[in-house]
């Protein structure tokens, strides 16, 4: 007790020369006689205050005193020290005063010590409580910072609570899995020990207008979740525009955002929500993103209306733009996404024409327009099977199929086989023809004594080309262009990766293998490559896998490249996956497996001093993901003198006999040497092949198989990325009067790959810098020519702490995020002037 007594008057004299101990209960006499404090010069009263006054004002008017009085105090106009001792420090012994005393709060402050006493019994709490406490706190203040002790939190009501939640939601967690009824947690239940609740619950309905006679967590967020439902779909809630404010933050809070889904998955079971979307249209939603179950209505609905085509493509993408920036995007992304692009697709094949004048004009038409639809299709694919809901989309899923399958596919390529009958030679100038691609593109860069990289990537068809030049695009310091060049016939892998070599003739080797010979040169093996390559002494060659390159060390990789002034890179993903029976149905997910494959080794040899490089194919492919039928297959049964090679695409033979079916090439036809024929069949068709798969095929003369991508890329000194600007058009006025207040914000360009999406954080602020709306985080990628696509129009709800700056300038403020921290700077703001009605709520 001595202890504690001599630090208590030790805190105090260090902020007062003069202390005062009234013992009126004559317990302490002991501790004061055997008090010594360092400085200070006891003195007891007893009569002699007049006396004390003098000395201690007159003729010590430095020293510290202790002034110590036994019993009860003299009434107030017989007190000569009374002034003295309103001016200067009271020490008390009691716990309540030893407890203020530590906190360095005066008498004042009695109550927040005397009505909470469970709170200081902690020396820990007390100690987090000290760090917090500022010279102009006011009872409510400190009772607020006890809170947030006991949460664990800063003191802010709406923190206190996200770490309230945070607890709950893992008492959810559990008891859910147990079959109990939610509980509130430790901190809770510390905040009632310490009779902080009802402060607690009085914070709560003033701020967010919650109200209940038995108040409690699970109570407060039910109604919470069930306001801002009700707001979102054109009702009224029951609490206050603050409480959708701090439920947005809640939500999009990275810290509680697990808290935040555990407990809107609890609600949304208690309010029935999935029962009271049922009458509700899809458009209604599409802004709301409180409860998972919302994301599936609209998912659900958008399927079924596109699948009925009565919804148009701008406005599903529009939709979609809403729902990117919701809180459950993420997890629902492969399906937003697979509907997305399936309304791009049936846009595309709405508008597509899709006649030719010759082979080259359906080149030209396709590696311009028609590859969109392969592109688009292909991706819809894609994110439907990663969604792992095929059931769902199965109805969008057939129509597209159809589509694609009778309408685009099967269409496009009975037009281009009408061509492909009437050519007597395989080419299209002035599209480049494959065996060209070494003497048109690789030698001028040895003949000017500049190294170049040549990567060859199998079943690389067009389509998926033009979506590797977006990605190395939108890289920094990278340029790339993209031109179409027709792959050799039948488009195989050994045909192609021979004619890519540097080559005079070309021919197939007179066996079964259909294996093709360079200058009568195996070109089947890296090794076989190595020496087509380097027959000459004018360069130095080299082949290698790109799994070889991607494991060389740095200073490897810039020894290859130093050594050699010519490499060619073969990297295998597509075509192995797809070639095979049991994987063919996965060849979507290997192209974005082999597109990031791609960019990676890209940078890895400019990162080694590449400064040329060439990305092709050897040929491209058909894919349909249905199942095929017996009109997929060609009914015309192979025949000739010899057949040395049979696949599901192309025939190798000699004597073979013409059938109305399949297209007959002899070598000659081809540009190749030697006698050995080819057969291929009409348009899509397959042939049959025991064994093998039937939806990736190639070797054909389709469009999809023959096209084939030629992409030159370079690596620029400089940066050349910039992000869109985006504009506030303020409107007609410049005064809010209202809780709320709508702006358009305008994306001034489109998103391309060196104009790049530009992510802000919305809000109105004071002008001393404090949050008084709610804020919207915003993402402006819109790749739209129109203008009226790149307008976002935003509404912010102020929040109770508006009323505070009412006749004054309040600013909104768009600020931009630091990249690679959590640091945000201003971006741009407007001025307004707060003139709102003192009769203003902030209701929902």
């Amino acid at each position: 007790m001595s202890e504690r007594i001599a630090q208590a008057l030790n805190r105090l004299f260090e902020r007062h020369r003069i202390v005062f101990w009234n013992d009126t209960k004559r317990e302490l006499r002991e501790e004061f006689d055997s008090l010594q404090l360092e400085g200070v010069e006891k003195i007891e009263l007893v009569n002699n205050e007049f006396g004390v006054k003098y000395r201690i004002l007159r003729d010590e008017p430095e020293q510290k005193f202790l002034l110590y009085r036994e019993g009860p105090q003299p009434a107030r106009l017989d007190n000569w020290l009374l002034d003295v001792e309103l001016a200067y420090g009271e020490f008390r012994a009691d716990q309540s005063s030893i407890w203020l005393s530590e906190l360095e709060l005066d008498s004042d402050f009695q109550d927040v010590v005397k009505d909470h006493a469970e709170f200081y019994r902690s020396a820990k709490r007390i100690e987090s409580l000290k760090k917090l406490l500022k010279s102009d706190d006011t009872p409510g203040m400190i009772r607020l910072k006890m809170l947030a002790v006991c949460a664990g939190s800063a003191p802010q009501l709406d923190m206190v609570l996200e770490h309230l939640l945070e607890e709950l939601a893992g008492s959810a967690s559990d008891e859910k899995q147990l079959g109990l009824e939610l509980l509130d947690g430790d901190r809770y239940r510390l905040i009632e020990r310490c009779r902080l609740d009802g402060y607690f619950w009085e914070l709560v309905k003033r701020s967010y207008g919650y109200e209940s006679t038995e108040p409690g967590l699970k109570d407060f967020v039910i109604e919470l979740f069930k306001s801002s439902f009700v707001v979102g779909s054109d009702g009224k809630g029951a609490l206050s525009g603050d409480a959708l404010v701090f439920l947005k933050r809640w939500k999009d809070s990275r810290q509680f955002e697990r808290c935040f889904e555990a407990l809107s998955d609890e609600c949304a079971g208690i309010l029935r929500i999935e029962e009271k979307m049922h009458g509700l249209d899809f458009r209604q939603l599409v802004e709301l993103d409180y409860f998972r179950l919302i994301d599936r209505k609209v998912i659900s609905d958008l399927v079924r209306a596109l699948a009925a085509r009565t919804v148009f493509s701008h406005e599903v993408t529009q939709w979609i733009r809403l729902r990117r920036q919701g809180h459950w995007f993420n997890e629902f992304r492969h399906f937003y996404e697979a509907v997305e692009y399936a309304a791009l697709f049936m846009h595309a094949i709405e508008e597509a024409k899709l006649d030719m004048s010759s082979m080259a004009d359906g080149v030209q038409q396709y590696s311009r327009f028609w590859f969109r639809l392969d592109q688009f299709y292909r991706k819809f694919i894609y994110h439907v099977s990663i969604s792992g809901q095929v059931s769902l989309m199965a109805e969008l899923s057939e129509k597209v199929e159809n589509l694609y399958s009778n309408n685009f596919l099967l269409k496009l390529n009975d037009q281009w086989q009408a061509f492909v009958d009437k050519a007597d030679t395989w080419e299209a100038p002035p599209v480049p023809l494959q065996k060209s691609v070494f003497e048109r593109f690789v030698q001028p860069f040895l003949s000017k004594k500049n190294k170049v990289c040549v990567i060859i990537s199998d079943a690389l068809r067009y389509e998926i080309g033009d979506e590797l030049l977006t990605l190395i695009r939108k890289e920094d310091r990278y340029d790339a262009n993209l031109e179409p060049v027709l792959s050799m016939l039948p488009s195989y892998t050994q045909l192609g990766m021979a004619a890519l070599l540097p080559n005079k003739v070309l021919a197939f080797a007179d066996n079964d293998t259909g294996t093709v010979l360079a200058d009568n040169i195996s070109s089947q093996g890296t090794a076989n490559r190595s020496r087509i390559l380097n027959r000459t002494a004018s360069w130095k060659g080299a082949t290698v896998k790109a799994e070889e390159v991607m494991a060389l060390k740095g200073d490897e990789c810039r020894a290859l490249l130093r050594d050699h002034d010519v490499i060619y890179i073969y990297h295998n993903r597509i075509d192995i996956t797809g070639d095979k029976r049991e994987s063919e149905e996965r060849v979507f997910e290997a192209v974005e497996e082999c597109l990031k494959d791609l960019v990676k080794l890209i940078k890895k040899l400019t990162g080694a001093n590449a400064n040329n490089l060439l990305v092709t194919s050897d040929h491209g492919f058909i894919y349909q993901n249905r199942a095929l039928d017996g009109s997929d297959f060609s009914g015309e049964d192979v025949e000739g003198d010899l057949i040395f090679f049979r696949d599901r695409r192309f025939v190798l033979g000699k004597g073979l006999k013409e059938v109305p079916g399949l297209r007959k090439f002899n070598a000659s036809q081809l540009g190749l040497a030697g006698d050995v024929e080819v057969q291929i069949p009409k348009s899509i068709n397959r042939l049959r092949l025991k064994g093998s798969g039937s939806r990736y095929v190639h070797g054909g003369a389709s469009l999809q198989e023959v096209v084939i991508p030629l992409i030159r890329i370079n690596k620029k000194r400089q940066s050349d990325l910039s992000a869109v600007d985006v504009d506030i058009i303020r409107g007609t006025s410049s005064v809010i009067t209202s809780g709320q207040l709508a702006v358009v914000l305008y994306q001034s360009q489109p998103v391309t790959e060196k104009v790049q999406a530009r992510s802000l954080v919305a809000g109105i602020y004071s002008l001393a810098g404090d949050l008084i709306s709610d804020s919207h985080s915003l993402v402006f990628d819109v790749t739209s020519d129109n203008a009226r696509d790149r307008e976002r129009q935003v509404r912010f709800l102020l929040i109770s702490k508006a009323d505070e700056v009412n006749g004054q300038d309040v600013i909104l403020r768009l600020d931009e995020k630091y990249p690679g921290t959590s640091h945000y700077s201003e971006y741009k703001s407007i001025r307004y002037l707060m003139r709102r009605s003192f009769t203003s709520d902030f209701d929902f």
